[in-house]
């Protein structure tokens, strides 16, 4: 009886998934709204218990699919471009690090793109917000990586109201782009208050025969920590400051979100969308980010750094107000949303990524059973070469100096040098990281290369099983080496300092491009000499161009108050 039971259940989930791909055929293809906000913690949304209010996010989620296995990359570069392309990052060259704004580095330009497939597919696409893949040269930056329109930044991070960003101490430059161009006239707005209005405006104008594709990739809640007075008033209470000024950005996330919302409700789009909500990574305890009760936070492959806050909201669930544990990577967002574009891949075997849509709207069982969070030859502790890290740690099948991290199942195996692994309790005591850093540390880390924990059963990372399991061991260890076959070498060229925005206008933007045809050279070691010497007639240029954008905003904004 069983056996037929199980029979029945499996026809069924197969006429149901058909009858999906058939129905999804038949229709038009749904607009879709891709939120990705970026360093919000695993415990900084109401529905997870925070003291931060975000009502608007609660009765979405709530209304939605939550999704509570679900996992991105520990920090920025690296979950974007696993998101744009559906692929691992030992299959782009990315897998160390992020992307920095003087690296001469972007995402593959031989790849194809999310909104490059998806055009295809017959949809608009438009960007608002953080792209950090990179922009070298002109053929990186996004309006030529599929999207029609983009307002945003380009490097990793900068200021929300003069969007002034600095590499280091040296290297410091204006970052909001309106297409190709520097929007030196909206300097001075709050971004999510910006990049609001600008979602606003494009769903106003849009022609709705035409799907729509809107990533908006919001720069809050990354520091540096500012807000409007009139979100940080509702946290005036909070002793803690890092504390008060994250809660009140997450709180302009709340406000940013149901505005786009509203503007789906009343335009007419919402009862054809698709809204997707995910964090980039987790958060940063020391800036305010707390990912408790999950161990470590952003920037390390624990829990805290990788699994994320994420739901799907939309009429056209199958299911709703439901919590869903499917194992979830960002790179199925890649498959995932073609397939409900109604665009099919001639050749998916290139893929990391997973066709999730049956799991997440309708319950069926979900395709994905592993995740390979990353494997970085590059990070690895000084002079940490030794035979007994292969031989010994690894059993003789992987050098665990190697810093990697793979999921499957319910086991997860992490070796080398993983990031902080530290529990950090809610930080709401007004002293701050004094009295809390030592309350929960790490006893496991030192003099160790291999990790092993049950994360079904103790997602908190508490109980390493590594020595009572040497059998789960052995074999995740052998997959860590499988995939480390496939992975393409690492691609992290120093910085150029012919990035340096002083030289272009007091602009960040593409340097390489300006180089004679013929005359690149290789972009991991530049001539700087010469290429320096070729720039200093064309800067002077650049910055007057710049100079008179200026001068002319600022008349622009002061003829306002005549």
């Amino acid at each position: 009886m069983d056996a037929l039971v199980l029979c029945f259940s499996l026809a069924l989930g197969l006429i149901h998934t058909t009858a999906e791909k058939v129905l999804r055929r038949g229709s038009v293809p749904p607009h879709i709204v891709f939120v990705m906000v970026d360093d919000q913690g695993f415990n900084d949304i109401g529905y997870h218990g925070s003291e931060i209010h975000t009502p608007v996010l609660d009765q979405l989620a709530g209304e939605g699919v939550k999704l509570e296995n679900y996992y991105v990359q520990p920090i920025c570069s690296p979950t974007r471009s696993q998101l744009m392309t559906g692929r691992y990052q030992i299959h782009t060259g990315l897998q160390h690090s992020i992307i920095r704004a003087r690296q001469p580095l972007c995402l593959p330009p031989d790849i194809p793109t999310l909104p490059e497939r998806l055009r295809q597919a017959g949809y608009s696409t438009h960007m608002v917000g953080k792209w950090h893949l990179g922009f070298c040269r002109p053929e990186c930056l996004p309006t030529s990586r599929g999207f029609q329109s983009f307002l945003g930044s380009l490097t990793g991070s900068g200021d929300h109201f003069s969007f002034q960003s600095c590499d280091g101490t040296e290297a410091c430059g204006f970052d909001l782009h309106d297409g190709t161009r520097p929007a030196w006239e909206l300097s001075g707005n709050y971004s999510t208050r910006l990049y609001t209005e600008r979602v606003k405006e494009i769903l106003r104008s849009h022609d709705q025969r035409t799907p729509l594709f809107l990533y908006v990739a919001l720069q809050a809640v990354h520091t540096p920590l500012q807000a409007p007075g009139h979100l940080l008033r509702r946290y005036q209470t909070l002793g803690n400051r890092p504390r008060r000024h994250y809660a009140a950005m997450v709180s302009g996330v709340d406000e940013s979100v149901g505005e786009i919302v509203n503007e789906l409700r009343e335009r007419g789009y919402y009862n054809k969308s698709v809204l997707i909500y995910s964090s980039d990574n987790g958060g940063q305890p020391l800036s305010g980010g707390c990912n408790w009760p999950l161990r470590g936070g952003k920037g390390s492959y624990w829990e805290g750094g990788v699994r994320a806050v994420g739901f799907v909201h939309s009429p056209l669930l199958k299911r709703k107000r439901v919590v869903s544990q499917a194992l979830i990577h960002v790179s199925d967002w890649y498959p995932t949303l073609l397939s409900l574009a109604g665009y099919s891949e001639s050749d998916s075997s290139h893929l990391d990524g997973q066709d999730v849509w049956g799991a997440i709207s309708s319950g069926l069982p979900c395709p994905r059973t592993e995740i390979l969070f990353n494997i970085d030859p590059v990070s690895r502790r000084h002079g940490e070469v030794s035979p007994r890290l292969l031989n010994v740690n690894g059993l003789g099948i992987w050098d665990t100096g190697v810093r990697a991290a793979i999921r499957a199942g319910d086991w997860k195996l992490l070796t080398g040098n993983v990031g902080d692994g530290d529990w950090f309790p809610p930080q709401t005591m007004p002293g701050g990281p004094q009295q809390w850093q030592g309350m929960e540390k790490r006893r496991d880390q030192r003099g160790k290369s291999v990790w092993l924990f049950n994360v079904t059963a103790d997602p908190f990372e508490r109980v390493d099983l590594a020595e009572a399991r040497p059998e789960v061991v052995k074999v995740l260890l052998a997959r860590l080496a499988e995939y480390n076959q496939t992975a393409v070498p690492p691609r992290n060229p120093p910085d150029d300092p012919m990035a340096d925005p002083q030289l272009h206008g007091g602009v960040w933007t593409p340097w390489l491009g300006q180089v004679e045809e013929g005359d690149e050279g290789d972009d991991e070691e530049p001539d700087n000499t010469n290429r320096k010497a070729r720039f200093k007639s064309t800067c002077r240029v650049c910055k007057l161009r710049a100079l008179f954008k200026k001068v002319g905003s600022r008349m622009q904004r002061a003829a306002l108050f005549l």
